[in-house]
Order: C-alpha cells, then sequence, then structure tokens
C-alpha cells in the first residue's frame, strides 16, 4: 500500500517529455531524451511520442508553465499515452500535479530506473538496495498513493472530516514505510559485513583485484566473460548487470588476478541510487586498479566517459590506476581515423579491443601485468625433491617458467607474489650461478 505503484505493467504507451532551462543546452537535452527512449522500452513500454521543450522559468507546481503543462498534456492525449515519462527530476509536489491535470500516470526518470533495477535484481544484496532506494523515493510520495480517499468525501463530515481519515491513515502508511527502511538497513548492514569478510579474505590470500567499470552497455560482462571464460550475463541492453561477479583469472606472469563487474553508471543517476549501492560499488574502490570499459562505437563516447570518471570521484576512486579500453570498435563505420582520434583523447594509452571478435585480448592482460609488476617477482630455485611439499606449494601459488632436474635437486624458474618469497629464500640460485648452469645444459 505505501510503495511505489507498479508502472511497468499497468501502463502500455509512453509519452516522453524533457525539459531544459538554458537554449545551449538543447542538445545534451536531445541526447538524455534518447537515451529515455531506451531505458523506458528496457520496461517493456512502447515509446509513442516525445518532446523536448525549452522553458525559460521553472514553475514550481508544473515545472513548465501553466500553459506549456496543458499543452503537452493534449499532444501526449492525442499521441494515446497512458502514461508520461519526465527525463528531468520532479518533486512530488509537482509528479502529483501533472496526474492531477493529466488524469494519468507520470513518472520521472528516476522511477524509470528504480523499476528496471528492480527487474533486474538477483542476489539478495541488489534486491535489498533497490528496495531501499524504492522506498526512499516513494515515502514522500504517499499523498498521491490516497487520492481516492478524495472520491469519498460528502455527507455531514464535509472536507475537513475527509482530509482527517486520508491524514491519519498517510500517516500510518509513513510509520510502516520507515520500519520497512530501518529493516533493510539492518538487513544491509548484515550483508555489507559479510562482504567485507569476503574482502578481509581475499586480501589475506595476497591475490590482487581490479574492477571493470564504464557506462551502461559498454561491453563490461563480454570483457570478463571473454577473459574468464565464464557466462555471465552479457545482453545488449541498459543495465544488464546489477550484481557484482567476481571471476579469477591468471595474467601472463603467472599472477593470478581477481576480476570483478561491477553495475554500469549512467548520466543524471539518481543521488540514492548512489547511496543504495555503495556496497556494490565499494569493488572498485577496493580494488588495485580499474578497467575503465568504453562503448568506441557510440557518438558520445566522451560524455560517457566523463560520466563514469565523475561517479568514481564521488565514491573515492577518481584516482585508482586505470588501463582505458575502447571495446566494440568492430562495429566503427571508419575505424583507422575514429581510432586515431580516439588514441589522441587519452594519450596513446587506450587498448583497442573487441569482445565480440576478440581483439586485444593480449595488449590488455599485457598492461594488467605491466600494473601488478611490484607485486611478484622471477627466481631461479634450487629445491631438493625431498620437498615436494614446497614444489605443490609453486604450482599452486606461482608459474613454473621452466623446471629440469639435476642430481636429487629440481631446478626451476618462476615467477611468484614477493608476498611468497620468505618461504623460498634458501632456495634461491645466484642470477650468475642460473646462466652458467643454463649454458652447460644448453
Amino acid at each position: 500500500m505505501f510503495d511505489t505503484r507498479d508502472k511497468a505493467q499497468m501502463v502500455e504507451r509512453a509519452f516522453l517529455i524533457g525539459v531544459y532551462f538554458d537554449k545551449e543546452e538543447e542538445s545534451e537535452a536531445n541526447r538524455l531524451l534518447t537515451e529515455l527512449v531506451e531505458l523506458v522500452g528496457s520496461l517493456g513500454i512502447e515509446v509513442i511520442g516525445s518532446v523536448c521543450s525549452f522553458v525559460r522559468k521553472k514553475n514550481t507546481r508544473y515545472l513548465t508553465g501553466t500553459g506549456k503543462c496543458g499543452e503537452l498534456i493534449r499532444e501526449a492525449r492525442e499521441a494515446g499515452a497512458d502514461c508520461i515519462v519526465f527525463d528531468n527530476q520532479l518533486s512530488p509536489v509537482q509528479q502529483r500535479a501533472w496526474e492531477e491535470e493529466a488524469d494519468i500516470t507520470v513518472i520521472d526518470r528516476e522511477e524509470v530506473i528504480l523499476d528496471i533495477f528492480r527487474m533486474r535484481a538477483r542476489t539478495k544484496e541488489a534486491r535489498l538496495q533497490v528496495e531501499l532506494a524504492r522506498m526512499q523515493y516513494s515515502l514522500p510520495r504517499l499523498a498521491r498513493m490516497w487520492s481516492h480517499l478524495d472520491r469519498q468525501r460528502g455527507g455531514g463530515g464535509g472536507k475537513g472530516a475527509a482530509r482527517g481519515e486520508g491524514e491519519q491513515q498517510i500517516e500510518v502508511d509513513r510509520r510502516l514505510a520507515r520500519k520497512r527502511i530501518d529493516r533493510i538497513k539492518s538487513e544491509l548492514a548484515i550483508v555489507r559485513k559479510n562482504r567485507r569478510t569476503q574482502r578481509k579474505q581475499r586480501a589475506g590470500e595476497g591475490v590482487p583485484q581490479a574492477s571493470i567499470v564504464g557506462y551502461t552497455n559498454a561491453g563490461k560482462s563480454s570483457l570478463l566473460n571473454l577473459l574468464a571464460g565464464s557466462d555471465v550475463m552479457a545482453e545488449d541492453k541498459l543495465f544488464a548487470t546489477l550484481d557484482p561477479t567476481t571471476r579469477k583469472i591468471e595474467l601472463p606472469d603467472g599472477q593470478p588476478l581477481l576480476l570483478t563487474d561491477t553495475v554500469g553508471f549512467v548520466r543524471n543517476l539518481p543521488h540514492r541510487l548512489v547511496e543504495a549501492f555503495k556496497s556494490t560499488l565499494e569493488e572498485a574502490v577496493l580494488a588495485d586498479f580499474l578497467i575503465h570499459v568504453l562503448d568506441a562505437s557510440s557518438p558520445e563516447v566522451f560524455t560517457f566517459y566523463e560520466t563514469t570518471i565523475s561517479v568514481l570521484k564521488e565514491l573515492g576512486a577518481g584516482d585508482k590506476p586505470t588501463v582505458i579500453v575502447l571495446n566494440k570498435t568492430d562495429l566503427l563505420d571508419d575505424p583507422v581515423p575514429q581510432l586515431q582520434d580516439l588514441q589522441a583523447r587519452f594519450n596513446q594509452d587506450a587498448v583497442i579491443f573487441s569482445a565480440k571478435e576478440k581483439i586485444g585480448v593480449d595488449d590488455l592482460t599485457s598492461r594488467m601485468s605491466a600494473l601488478l609488476v611490484h607485486r611478484v617477482c622471477r627466481l631461479n630455485l634450487r629445491i631438493a625433491q625431498s620437498r615436494q611439499d614446497l614444489v605443490a606449494l609453486l604450482h599452486r601459488e606461482a608459474k613454473i617458467l621452466h623446471q629440469d632436474y639435476e642430481g636429487n635437486d629440481i631446478l626451476l624458474n618462476v615467477v611468484m607474489p614477493h608476498t611468497m618469497r620468505h618461504h623460498f629464500k634458501e632456495f634461491e640460485i645466484p642470477v650468475k650461478q642460473a646462466e652458467q648452469a643454463s649454458l652447460q645444459q644448453g
């Protein structure tokens, strides 16, 4: 009773409205409205019309002026819409005012994103985070849920009695809503505690971590699947991934790495969602480095880059070492000049990549190894065959580049984490001695 209505099942045809207040922002407003078309389509709702409207001054009640409000409502009705979706954020007062004038459902960009997140959330943590964001969004909007009470007026009580009854019920619902929010926060605290424990266990194992970040639908899950040989859901739709997925891979130098796929960013991401998904996005904050995936084929690739950087800074991860990956290069119309422009923008540091065509994998893994080179060392070891326990440890935790035998000893050339080196100090062979042994064998 005190939650937002299930718009995705109630409406079928949406009319989209984008309002901007500076004529220099017209092109940006149109791009955002185009993105909203895709967002609404993700809910299975048909978009039957859209309009980007310039308004000189914000109206407290309608956002637009009253005349413009009536004009847009008529346009939506003539198109046959049963829902109006604003690309702007509407206050609860504005949302109620538009619904009263239009007599149809009116929602804003934030509620669209919340509904998409609710549909896609799979793990307990993601579902709790979405529910928390939805409850915080709907709490100040409870009054519109009780508009049916206005139609109960009449008789001797008049307006005052009916309004009093409604206000009492709203207060009951608000108390229930606040209790539910407190319960969700408590459950999330337990989930976050468990995640912290898991992270400590990973850190104790000494395995480095990297987070894959980027704008929604840039191809992050496809990149993870390619590198890890996994089957994380990767679809051509916005917000296909809401739950962080971690996979372990081995880099060319033999070093293990934990790769985590994170939720995609989007322009005008509701702040409450950034807050609600803090524990999910903390993967980016705690990672040793980031892999920032960009859709090279998008005309707004630089805008998407800035959006992601802005959110990362808000999370405290803006200064993390980062590998830029230009994905979907197979979709470029004129690859050579387009890639030159892109690389010039990123100081030639970007990796040319295509998850679909498996292009750029070696370059990417080499860059990742370079970022972690300080964590590993390459050693020549002489270990007695009786110490198979140490050899087994090397097979598990290091990369054996070469192995040979001399008498009762095993000669090994290995790459291992610095954290393991103390186990093998007494078995190290000086470099010159190892080179001489190699020449003698040759």
